[in-house]
């Protein structure tokens, strides 16, 4: 496993850690002192834990589990896509950080901005990822098996 996947799993964890400490504080704060959580904390808390940890893990596993990128391969890219896991990292700590910050204070201005702007920015991370890994989603070896008719 190279170091650029071990990036993406590692820090996926750290979003689940993150998650997880999130729903804890909303389930104290509704069984204790039956304070119902903000919605911006409830998304928060979602996508910290889909983007964070879901979209993280994916990515890192299908960096490290894919085929190797054929040597005609423009589109791959390991510092586009060491670039993409600074995209990702940071746009959903941004993201967690200013809708838990909503949560408590009324949001306006640059901070409606931010709102808007992190979960911009996942969605490009998204996309450069899939776009530069397209051509290693291909079969390897798999297509002569089965069109000797084997099914698997």
């Amino acid at each position: 496993m190279f170091s650029t996947v071990r990036y993406f799993v590692k820090t996926s964890i750290i979003f689940l850690i993150i998650g997880i400490l999130s729903g804890v504080y909303m389930l104290i704060m509704k069984n204790y002192y039956d304070t119902w959580p903000d919605p911006e904390m409830v998304s928060a808390h979602t996508h910290i834990i889909l983007f964070g940890t879901v979209m993280m893990m994916i990515m890192g596993v299908a960096l490290w589990f894919f085929p190797r990128p054929e040597k005609t391969d423009r589109l791959y890219n390991p510092t586009l896509i060491l670039i993409t896991y600074y995209i990702m990292t940071i746009s959903t700590a941004a993201r967690f950080i200013f809708q838990v910050t909503a949560s408590f204070v009324n949001p306006g201005g640059t901070l409606t901005f931010l709102l808007t702007a992190a979960p911009l920015l996942q969605v490009a991370g998204v996309i450069i990822f899939f776009v530069s890994i397209w051509g290693r989603i291909r079969s390897v070896g798999s297509h002569i098996r089965e069109a000797k008719g084997e099914k698997f």
